[in-house]
């Protein structure tokens, strides 16, 4: 059982209108506020090495690269933290303040206790113009397939290659791409962290296409052999990059570096070369 197979059990309660995007989607006026939490676990994402501030900018960055996936501007952002020590409290807020207020973010409350494991949840508000809200769904056969940056490198850390240290320790949400993108027409995008593959079939699954990228296309993180560099592009996980359809007239976004790598198709499969991709990346498992 993954995390997405078991997302089926939450459609089934509140339905799978709720659980399609990044954030969820709330009037307000002539904008949508929308909001987003994250949980993250000593076990399963802060990796031995972090400091404390690191731990703290994750978690906001999370958060905040979902908003941005919206379009949206980051407002607002809640974090509650369950300890095992409670000396780590104060480096944990500061990076997490540090992130919030780079991205034009506020930290306005949250929660503290007591746990065995050092647990971080955040939660996030942002805004955005009714009329630049970007969701997963809207791609339509002939759209590009873009991605901003250069993924793998948060998975090429965990491969030994620390030269990537703080991609993975201290990503950088695309704010700022993602509001230029919003007004600029995509019709599509989410973000990419947990991978471009499985990111494509979560497209997939609320779009009435299906994706074809070209394996030769994908920026790959220098310094790795060719072959590994871009699998860890393709399946790795740890990034928060931008992943976009927009119309070919549309492209490129003024103001907004990306990579074409391929095209959405009739046809409801993801490809890479003419062949299937595997659908794998980061997920959460259980027994």
């Amino acid at each position: 059982m993954d995390d997405r197979e078991l997302l089926k059990t939450v459609m089934a309660i509140i339905g799978e209108e709720n659980c399609r995007d990044d954030c969820a989607m709330l009037p307000c006026g002539d904008h949508v506020m929308v909001a987003t939490t994250d949980m993250l676990h000593k076990t399963t994402d802060f990796v031995d090495g972090m400091t404390d501030w690191q731990i703290g900018w994750m978690s906001a960055a999370v958060t905040i690269s979902d908003i941005a996936s919206m379009g949206a501007a980051p407002k607002y952002v809640l974090i509650a933290v369950g300890l095992s020590r409670w000396e780590q409290l104060a480096g944990i807020m500061q990076g997490a303040q540090d992130c919030s207020k780079k991205f034009g973010a506020a930290i306005i409350g949250g929660d503290i206790d007591h746990h065995d494991e050092l647990t971080v949840v955040t939660t996030g508000l942002g805004l955005v113009d009714r009329a630049h809200l970007v969701q997963r769904t809207g791609a339509r056969p002939g759209d590009l397939v873009c991605i901003t940056g250069s993924p793998g490198q948060a998975q090429a850390w965990l491969d030994g290659y620390k030269q990537f240290e703080k991609a993975l320790f201290e990503p950088q949400p695309r704010v700022a791409e993602g509001q230029v993108l919003a007004r600029g027409g995509v019709t599509a995008m989410m973000d990419d962290s947990d991978g471009i593959a499985l990111s494509l079939y979560d497209l997939m699954s609320v779009n009435a296409c299906g994706f074809s990228i070209d394996p030769e296309k994908l920026p790959l993180p220098p310094g790795i052999p060719e072959s590994r560099a871009r699998e860890l592009a393709l399946y790795g996980g740890g990034d928060y990059e931008l992943i976009f359809t927009l119309p070919p007239e549309r492209y490129p976004v003024p103001g907004v570096p990306c990579r074409v790598i391929g095209r959405a198709i009739p046809e409801k499969a993801v490809l890479a070369g003419g062949k299937p991709v595997e659908k794998r990346g980061y997920q959460h498992r259980w027994a």
